[in-house]
């Protein structure tokens, strides 16, 4: 399968603010999180060539299938059937969004729609449907909807030099060495204190105010009344520290709401509030996101693959303490 490897490394390794300027200058939607703006330009852009529609996917053999998701940069192992259901769901669907919890509202003809694509039997009643679909989902994992880490922070091994011998001048007249200048281009200055679309904040608010029990229903709604002040704080941080928003950041962002007196001693509420934390740095453009949702389970989710929902917890509850002392000394 042949493509511009120098274009699918600058995909790779872009981030959404960068995505969707990409997107909107060649005519796409930009909607969508990081993951489904980059799977659309890869689609349009590196594999225009290629007919991705449900059909074209369904004609695809075993090989091509594995190369066509490698360049999605996604699991290109499992059967046939596997790989051609990955591809699709990559193609067509959120993994944030679409996720087993949320089959539950789904109705039935959407259930029956996501059957067919799946190559699922039709009959039987919607929850028949739903658990079909749900098991696709789990076998899947995490096969899909995000690229692999490796290729998100480093990209295509030696692509750069690639692209830059390819692009050296040649010269004619007196035979001179030909010298390899690589150039770096630099990532476009974002001003992060620039607030975000109404319903990217309204995305955030109803992802704040989800409860798991009537114990942090009250916080979660005092933190969903301050989204605003969530957001620019966020972007405060973001703007003073290049871009980053990593595990010193999440320190710094615990600190300053136990010192304005934000409702965050449950561990499930500042849990919640580290994962909206991340999802807003996301959608303003920021680097190396530590704390990352997997799916939409919200209070328990995992900083990352490798690491579980304990971890997580535990490393809460230290943030916690350290923000404690911090405020103790200050009395």
């Amino acid at each position: 399968m042949s493509v511009d490897l120098v274009l699918l490394d600058q995909l790779y390794r872009a981030r959404l603010v960068e995505l969707r300027n990409r997107a909107e200058a060649a005519g796409f939607t930009k909607n969508g999180s990081v993951e489904v703006v980059r799977a659309r330009l890869i689609q349009h852009q590196v594999l225009a060539d290629y007919d991705l529609s449900w059909d074209g996917v369904q004609a695809m053999s075993h090989q091509e299938l594995g190369e066509t998701l490698k360049v999605f940069g996604i699991k290109s192992s499992g059967s046939h059937k596997e790989r051609r259901q990955r591809l699709w769901l990559h193609l067509n669907h959120d993994s944030r969004r679409l996720t087993v919890e949320n089959l539950a509202e789904m109705e039935r003809e959407k259930l029956h729609g996501l059957c067919r694509r799946l190559e699922l039997q039709l009959t039987g009643t919607r929850t028949v449907l739903m658990g079909r679909v749900a098991g696709v989902l789990a076998s899947q994992g995490r096969g899909w909807g995000q690229i692999k880490r490796s290729l998100r922070r480093n990209g295509l091994p030696d692509v750069s030099s690639v692209g830059a011998q390819a692009a050296a001048p040649k010269i004619s007249g007196d035979p001179v060495e030909e010298e390899v200048i690589l150039i770096e281009v630099p990532d476009t200055p974002v001003d992060f204190l620039q607030a975000l679309p109404q319903h990217l904040v309204e995305d955030a608010a109803d992802m704040l105010s989800k409860s798991e029990g009537k114990r942090d229903t009250s916080a979660l709604q005092t933190l969903v009344g301050m989204i605003d002040d969530i957001e620019r704080m966020i972007g405060t941080i973001l703007n003073s520290h290049g871009g980053r928003w990593s595990a010193p950041e999440e320190d710094l962002f615990l600190r300053i709401a136990v010192r304005r007196g934000w409702p965050i001693e449950d561990e499930a509420v500042s849990t919640r509030l580290l994962l909206v934390a991340a999802r807003i740095a996301e959608a303003k453009g920021a680097r190396d996101v530590a704390f990352q949702q997997v799916g939409e389970t919200p209070v328990s989710g995992s900083r990352a693959a490798s690491v579980t929902d304990s971890d997580a917890i535990a490393r809460i509850r230290a943030k916690m303490t350290e923000a404690e002392q911090v405020i103790a000394r200050l009395r």
